[in-house]
């Protein structure tokens, strides 16, 4: 068998091409169009989950630390990150496997977004009384390990319920709602800013809602009686281990993801810096750059996050245009470099962070689901593709500084973050499985 069929993972009766262990699910009806209340779920489930972890570690948090910490509040928030980013790496892959394994009258994915959200938003109020930065960081790190009970199942509803020629449609409803509560966590949490503890507790009540927004919305069907793969060694590798066999694709997509993520990382964090020390502009003058590329960025990155999947779901094609969003995303990463403006920057928010970077969010998405080497695992697969999200956010900076010491300036990393680009569109060039 090739690689290329091994790899072709979507199937109507939602089993896998090469798994002679996993045990199939019963059939759904994948075939029609997906009812409108999945797809209501789907875009709710982003942003209830995503707004309240922004809003926490973007806003809530810092003012917090401000008054307890204020003299260690950055390395501090730094440290939440780096720790917070690294138990997400685990607990998605964790909860995903453990929803591939569930059985229940409530299906495989429905128990863990309940648990995930009572879980989440018990922590997050429990951040409203925290009173020292032991506390605040032991349930921080827990935060994110239960928000992952949500982020990992939800995502995986989408190849498990809806057919292979609207998965570019939902994967951009999906990534559009994400962006969309991402937006709206700045401006409501901007409200808490001098009251950061009510602000924990109003986005806990919005977390604790995921859940069961889904679960109303699109309930699952039973699968308490499909059979239990018996505990073994193999059923373990299977089920809590890296894909193994038919993964060719499944890797590079991986790979190509964490580059092209990487090099977006490399500028969007450092994008205050480069304002006042590349461009010459003043506290104020950067800030109000910021604001005009974050209002840029956001209505061009809804329209064609929300127009990109349909016209791939139409021409049936998801690879090339993932290389395409990589290619666009270089070309607008060398306008600052060659145009040193502050409207350079304006430019590169449009078309590489809106046009680019939001095509990729739907598209990139669709083409993860198309190479999961096997549907039974795919929550846990689509966690592992997930590292490279997490790794390019956490690695994105450090090139970035690297880049900075070596050249003693800003403009070479916009060379090297188009370049990385570029890499990250020819690996994903390299897929088989999908077109």
């Amino acid at each position: 068998m090739s690689d290329a069929q091994a790899s072709s993972a979507i199937h109507p009766q939602g089993g896998s091409q090469n798994s002679s262990t996993s045990v199939a699910e019963p059939p759904q009806d994948k075939g029609g169009r997906p009812s409108i209340r999945l797809g209501a779920a789907i875009a709710l489930a982003g942003p209830l989950w995503v707004a309240p972890y922004v809003a926490s570690i973007a806003v809530l948090l810092p003012a917090r630390l401000a008054v307890i910490a204020p003299d260690d509040k950055v390395n501090i928030i730094a440290m939440l990150a780096m720790l917070g980013s690294l138990v997400a790496l685990v607990a998605n892959i964790l909860f995903g496997a453990a929803s591939d394994l569930t059985r229940s009258k409530l299906g495989r994915r429905t128990p863990w977004l309940l648990i995930g959200s009572v879980g989440s938003a018990v922590l997050l109020y429990s951040l409203s009384v925290a009173t020292s930065v032991t506390a605040i960081v032991v349930i921080w790190c827990a935060f994110q390990f239960t928000l992952n009970a949500i982020v990992a199942p939800v995502l995986a509803i989408i190849p498990d319920r809806v057919p292979e020629r609207y998965l570019g449609t939902f994967s951009g409803i999906y990534g559009v709602g994400c962006l969309v509560g991402a937006s709206l966590a700045g401006m409501g949490a901007a409200a808490f800013v001098s009251n950061p503890s009510t602000g924990f507790i109003v986005f806990a009540v919005i977390i604790l809602l995921a859940g069961p927004v889904v679960a109303v919305l699109a309930p699952d069907k039973s699968n308490k009686d499909m059979p239990r793969p018996a505990f073994s060694k193999s059923m373990l590798l299977q089920n809590f281990s890296f894909p193994r066999h038919g993964a060719r694709d499944f890797y590079l997509a991986l790979v190509g993801k964490l580059m092209f993520v990487l090099a977006v990382f490399m500028i969007s964090g450092y994008q205050f810096y480069i304002a006042t020390d590349y461009l010459h502009l003043d506290p104020a003058g950067a800030g109000g750059l910021i604001g005009l590329m974050s209002l840029v960025q956001l209505v061009v990155s809804l329209v064609f996050g929300l127009g990109a999947g349909p016209v791939s779901d139409k021409i049936g094609r998801r690879k090339m245009p993932v290389v395409l969003c990589t290619i666009v995303m270089a070309v607008a990463l060398l306008i600052p470099f060659f145009w040193r403006d502050p409207m350079a920057m304006v430019v590169f928010a449009g078309i590489g962070m809106g046009a680019a970077w939001g095509a990729f969010g739907a598209l990139d998405q669709a083409l993860n689901f198309e190479v999961l080497p096997d549907l039974e695992t795919s929550a846990k697969d689509l966690g592992i593709l997930n590292m490279a999200n997490t790794g390019g956010q956490m690695l994105g900076p450090v090139a970035m500084s690297l880049v900075i010491g070596a050249s003693g300036g800003y403009g070479l990393g916009f060379i090297v973050a188009a370049v990385i680009a570029v890499v990250a569109g020819l690996i994903v060039s390299r897929i088989r499985s999908a077109r």
